[in-house]
């Protein structure tokens, strides 16, 4: 699974924060979306499309690649 996350379409709502504490944080600058972690595990693979979901703005997109691939991360904008 690939998370990427676009900050030009963050709308600062904090709902992947809400959902998915240890992947999302909120920049204390412009409190805009930024990813804490670079790979993911199962476990938290549903989390993650639920946030994406959830985003009101569109700022994160989730890609599933297969099902023995643990993740990686990519920051857009």
């Amino acid at each position: 699974m690939r998370v990427s996350v676009d900050r030009d379409r963050c709308c600062s709502s904090g709902m992947c924060v809400t959902n998915v504490p240890e992947v999302f944080d909120q920049d204390d600058d412009d409190s805009l979306v930024r990813l804490r972690q670079n790979a993911f595990r199962p476990d938290q693979f549903e989390d993650l499309r639920l946030a994406a979901q959830l985003c009101p703005g569109g700022a994160i997109t989730v890609v599933e690649d297969g099902p023995a691939e643990a993740g990686a991360a990519s920051v857009d904008g």
